[in-house]
């Protein structure tokens, strides 16, 4: 077993516990934790997903941002819904993302499952945008792509990366619970 990979699962449950608290400091466990990924992934010839953790490097300090700027520094950040037109253009364009990298991946690339690793990348990109944006439909994404990522990772052999996406499918879960309520909660 990796002992890189073991690490990377580590800081990766400290980052979702505390995102689904909606507190800003899992954003420097996510950093770790997708930094070491990138050489899990790359050596699995994931390489959508191992590029997908350069995204998530620079996406985690954009929501840094974007969180403090919020108020999530003393308390927890305010939290909405996409319309559905808005719902429908992530839809659309995700798919079409995903589709594309799948094909260039395939087409040029000796990488392994490429359509499904592409999937899982582009729904993780909306996924992760929308979670900067603090939209609630971020977490039926992640519950999607945490889905889609286990089956990948059990056929790669990656163990514990599939238990931490267990782990993180169980957390998404409660993320989404958590999210609906406090963006039904009457403002403060």
């Amino acid at each position: 077993m990796n002992p890189i990979e073991w690490i990377a699962a580590a800081l990766g449950v400290a980052n979702i516990a505390l995102l689904v608290r909606r507190s800003v400091w899992n954003f420097p466990f996510g950093m770790a934790m997708v930094a070491l990924y990138v050489l899990v992934f790359w050596e699995a010839r994931l390489y959508g997903e191992a590029g997908l953790q350069v995204f998530f490097f620079a996406a985690q300090l954009w929501g840094w941002a974007l969180w403090l700027r919020a108020g999530g520094q003393e308390s927890r950040v305010p939290v909405r819904w996409l319309s559905p037109m808005g719902r429908a253009v992530w839809i659309a364009a995700t798919a079409a993302l995903s589709l594309n990298l799948g094909w260039v991946m395939h087409r040029f690339t000796n990488a392994a499952l490429p359509y499904a690793d592409a999937a899982i990348t582009g729904a993780s990109i909306a996924a992760q945008i929308l979670l900067g944006l603090r939209r609630v439909e971020n977490w039926v994404l992640w519950i999607v792509i945490d889905l889609g990522s286990i089956a990948v990772y059990l056929a790669k052999g990656l163990y514990p990366t599939a238990a931490l996406y267990v782990l993180f499918l169980g957390l998404s879960v409660m993320g989404l619970r958590e999210w609906i309520a406090a963006a039904r909660a009457p403002a403060a």
